[in-house]
């Protein structure tokens, strides 16, 4: 460990800059082994109260070769150097300071600042990374408008890239190439972008609303540029619904993406020059599986929508991430579900919160949506910051309504354009359009961990329905008394044929606001406690609750069996009848810890549901597609991970064994069905990445893989082999490789043989071999000692984030037997990782570590035995301060 502990910083803590730097000229000179930076800033002092107050530019890992100010160069006497500052004392109110620095791009294995993935230079500089390349006020606040010069040898850097416009572009005496590009609005520098190398390109271009012509470029390697027609094509569509939708259109004359092999985040959304993961950009049908399509949809429309949310409006400082990430996330979310199904897209975005961010909230690193202190911001883009961020921003819409929120959003950029701003500053442009008090609904963004509703409801004759509802919030890390949410919670009541009973003439009577809209009443529960009373309907209504996850909270609403799976087959919202199904499934999986046998109710529910899919055919087209989308989600048992947050404490091996002994009843019991189901869904036409596709392969391979667990071993691997030869697709192919490795009833030569035809074909597509890697890290019988031997594997490269994301991150989350063995080797090996990664990586080493911290949630020996991996690593010298706050944290 570091001799001095890292100490955190504080949102209390927050002082505005003494200065401001209105232009940043910078020159980039890229020579093999050194990079040299110059740097022209304009610096003005920020007010007369600062006149005493030095400059402090913040830089790490730089030579330091001079400094000027106003063209006079300073003596090593009239300036303070140490390893994370330069001090410039009594500046005059205006000046011009030049510095030129040092740095080697090519020993930067932390993917931080400015560094070389094998052919090409590209940067990544959120949260605090430009400090990498040179010294500067490296803070969201510092607003600065960037021309950037980029000096290269022609030859093997033709493709020179920055922020904004180009400007100029020329060919040198000594053969190196000189570009310049100037970027006309104001920025920080996390938003800065370089990008040097052999590039192939692939461009379109697009006409704004306004009618001015946008040239469009995605740049990659060579290899990989054919892949990137579906980003393009997903751009295209970003960047018109996001004028219709938001009324924003894009302000340069270029916008570029470029796709890198090695990068720690999904991707980044620079100023004009976005840098993509290439998992988050290539796509075809045979490299990429559905669900990538769908990543590279969400992700690319995300990068492309900061450019108002996050860019032209960014954030005050580093505790506002959300501001920008979760307002972002549920943007690329509303366009992900126009542009598919809006319902399984929901589902799909509930599951994540449920399964990681849920998880998040209980354990030793649950923070804020909006943090009031941390060590490492990179340890604070989290599930929370994102996901609970977006669902934030998604109950504001549904408490102030649709047409309010476009106002709100529109007064947001209106007001702050051009400003570094707060989340406070988003909610009070909220306010301003609705009648509504927002104040209470702040504590969404102070208050960590996920409410818990206690609901109860009986109906009479003489009362009519009365639902009664509590909320409470248990203790978090520094916060053991919660003041009650302001909680939007969306309710349905339907009769016994599925039809609503709400409309003009019912009766509604709460002490919490309440409005009808459309067949759903929105009731605003502010205090500890609540109940509604509902009159003026005839019989025992069936409630909906919760209706669209209109609120981050988790229910315990006691209904028995019967009721759930009336809903589940008859509630016309898809996600509440998704919903009670997975609580169904949580309450028989906890039964068969103790139990031997399924319940009939579970076993006829599944049968209607296969039932319900085979009649799709009788739909029309749209119907038909959001059905099937909808049923492959329901009838997919939920994973360990959202199992383990709903059941506490956990026993692993119960959990495990009872969800397969569920799965097995319901494989074998419905053979025929689930035969049916496949054959009805096969392909009859060629692969496409749309909604028709897409939603007719999410059944036929939900049905082989249930067809894995009934089918014998000949019958099994002739299902198999045809399934995987008739794939024109990786989705398909995939399929059948999950289902391969995880069988207990193939003969393991057929499998062997499977993995090496597999890598065989696709080894020089890295994503195809990151899903092979993932596929048996991921695998049942797949122990710590035989990850280790996976990780020997030619292919793997420990310096490359979504290698070891594809085998370390696929074993720790996903293989829930073996990393959580009793022996404790699982955890040992994750141990040895995170130790490992620390210097090379710390990003990646304290991502690594997560899974460790959550050992209070486990039963027995487990406890212990991931408290002592976590005391090594917290022994350990020279620990990053990424691992140092994730570990000490969970051990605090």
């Amino acid at each position: 460990m570091k001799e001095a502990e890292p100490k955190a910083i504080h949102l209390k803590d927050y002082e505005p800059p003494t200065h401001r730097i209105e232009t940043t000229d910078l020159t980039f000179d890229l020579e093999s082994g050194t990079t040299t930076v110059t740097s022209r800033l304009k610096v003005v002092r920020a007010s007369a109260s600062t006149e005493d107050v030095p400059l402090v530019l913040d830089g790490q890992e730089l030579k330091l070769v001079s400094v000027a100010i106003d063209g006079v160069e300073l003596g090593s006497n009239e300036y303070q150097l140490n390893d994370d500052t330069l001090t410039l004392p009594d500046l005059p109110p205006t000046c011009e300071v030049q510095i030129v620095n040092q740095i080697h791009p090519e020993d930067n294995t932390a993917l931080e600042g400015l560094y070389k993935s094998r052919t090409m230079y590209c940067t990544q500089c959120e949260a605090q990374g430009f400090r990498k390349i040179t010294y500067y006020q490296d803070r969201p606040d510092v607003l600065s408008v960037f021309t950037t010069t980029i000096i290269a040898d022609a030859s093997e850097y033709p493709v020179l890239l920055s922020n904004g416009n180009l400007r100029s572009d020329e060919l040198l005496d000594d053969g190196r190439r000189k570009v310049v590009w100037a970027d006309p609005f104001p920025k920080p520098s996390y938003l800065f972008a370089l990008v040097a190398g052999d590039l192939a390109l692939l461009s379109d271009e697009f006409t704004t609303c306004s009618g001015r012509n946008v040239t469009l470029e995605i740049y990659s390697e060579s290899h990989n540029i054919e892949q990137c027609h579906y980003a393009m094509d997903v751009l295209k569509r970003s960047m018109r619904w996001d004028e219709e939708t938001f009324g924003r259109e894009y302000d340069l004359d270029i916008f570029m993406i470029v796709a890198v092999e090695d990068f720690n985040m999904g991707a980044m959304e620079n100023k004009g020059l976005n840098v993509f993961n290439t998992s988050c950009v290539l796509a075809t049908r045979d490299t990429a599986t559905d669900q990538a399509y769908q990543r590279v949809e969400a992700v690319v429309a995300h990068e492309y929508f900061h450019n108002w949310s996050g860019n032209r409006v960014t954030c005050r400082d580093w505790f506002q991430l959300s501001l920008k990430e979760g307002f972002t996330v549920f943007r690329d979310a509303e366009f992900s579900s126009d542009m598919n199904s809006r319902t399984v897209k929901r589902i799909e975005d509930v599951n994540r919160l449920r399964s990681v961010q849920f998880a998040e909230d209980s354990g030793p690193l649950a923070h804020p949506v909006r943090p009031d202190s941390y060590i490492e911001i990179s340890n604070f883009y989290t599930p929370t910051v994102y996901e609970k961020g977006a669902e934030v921003v998604r109950m504001l819409q549904t408490i102030v309504g649709q047409d309010d929120f476009r106002r709100g959003s529109d007064l947001y950029f209106e007001r702050h354009d051009g400003q570094a701003v707060t989340t406070d500053d988003f909610c009070n442009a909220m306010s301003a359009v609705t009648p509504r008090n927002l104040d209470q609904f702040q504590r969404w963004y102070e208050q960590a961990g996920t409410p818990q509703l206690t609901v109860d409801s009986t109906c009479t004759a003489e009362e009519g329905l009365i639902v009664n509802i509590a909320q409470a919030c248990p203790a978090t890390p520094g916060q053991t008394e919660k003041l009650p949410f302001h909680i939007p919670i969306c309710i349905g009541l339907l009769d016994d044929a599925g039809n609503s009973l709400i409309g003009a003439e019912t009766a509604l009577q709460s002490d919490s606001d309440i409005e009808i809209r459309q067949d759903t009443l929105v009731l605003h529960l502010r205090s500890q406690a609540t109940n509604l009373t509902v009159s003026g309907i005839s019989g025992t209504p069936h409630v909906s609750f919760l209706r669209g996850f209109s609120a981050p909270v988790k229910v315990n609403y006691p209904r028995d069996s019967a009721e759930l799976a009336f809903l589940a087959l008859h509630d016309t919202d898809g996600f509440a009848a998704w919903d009670v199904l997975q609580t169904l499934l949580v309450r028989e999986i906890e039964r068969l810890q103790a139990a031997s046998t399924v319940s009939p109710v579970v076993i006829d529910l599944f049968d209607a549901l296969i039932r319900r899919a085979l009649d799709c055919a009788e739909l029309d087209t749209d119907s038909r597609n959001e059905q099937r989308f909808l049923l492959a989600a329901m009838l997919t048992i939920p994973d360990e991970n959202y199992l383990f947050e709903q059941l506490s404490p956990v026993d692993v091996d119960g959990v495990c064994n009872a969800r397969d002994s569920l799965r097995q009843t319901l494989a074998t019991q419905l053979q025929t069905q689930w035969q049916s189901l496949y054959t009805t869904n096969t392909a009859g036409e060629p692969y496409s990445p749309d909604a028709s596709g897409m939603s007719r392969r999410g059944l036929n391979n939900i049905a082989l893989d249930y067809l894995s667990l009934a089918l014998d071993g000949t019958a099994l691997s002739e299902q198999l082999r045809s399934h995987y030869d008739d794939a024109d697709n990786l989705t398909d192919r995939r399929a059948v490789l999950v289902a391969t490795v995880n069988s207990k009833n193939l003969d393991p030569a057929f499998k062997d043989r499977l993995l090496a035809e597999f890598y065989d074909r696709w080894r020089e597509e890295a994503l195809v071999v990151n899903l092979w890697f993932s596929a048996q890290a991921s695998a049942r019988d797949c122990t710590a000692e035989k990850l280790s031997r996976l990780a020997e594997h030619p292919a793997f490269d420990l310096r490359n984030p979504n290698k070891v994301r594809a085998v370390y991150t696929a074993f720790a989350n996903f293989n829930h037997r073996n990393f959580h063995a009793p022996d404790g080797s699982g955890y040992e090996l994750m141990g040895d990782m995170v130790i490992t990664m620390n210097n090379q990586n710390p990003q990646m080493a304290a991502a690594l570590a997560k899974p460790l911290t959550r050992w209070r949630r486990y039963q027995g020996q487990r406890q212990q035995l991931l408290q002592k991996v976590l005391k090594r690593i917290a022994a350990c010298e020279d620990l990053s301060t990424d691992v140092y706050e994730v570990v000490n944290k969970s051990l605090s």
